[in-house]
């Protein structure tokens, strides 16, 4: 998997997901797996349950939360990597319309 800050991150249509107390369990709901996030993983959750680009959520995560650009955008692909990894999300490269 490829991503750029230019890359569109948006959830599969194929998950549900639910909040609690500021945290978020995502079902993938054809293959079973589900995956738990903390706070600030439920605010990136929230970016991308509409399409935005790696650069934009990492942007609203800056303006939210007291973190440098560098950790933020390192932290924020580990995360995109691991939600790809259990099908959680799609990636579109910025060339695909």
């Amino acid at each position: 998997m490829n991503l750029s800050s230019k890359s569109t991150i948006v959830a599969t249509r194929s998950q549900v997901s639910y909040e609690l107390e500021g945290e978020t369990i995502i079902l993938h709901s054809e293959n079973g797996t589900y995956f738990g996030l903390s706070h600030v993983g439920t605010f990136v959750w929230n970016q991308i349950r509409g399409p935005h680009t790696v650069r934009e959520i990492r942007d609203a995560i800056i303006s939210d939360f007291d973190v440098s650009s560098d950790e933020c955008e390192r932290d924020l692909l580990e995360l995109l990597k691991q939600l790809w990894s259990f099908g959680l999300i799609e990636v579109r490269d910025e060339t695909v319309s």
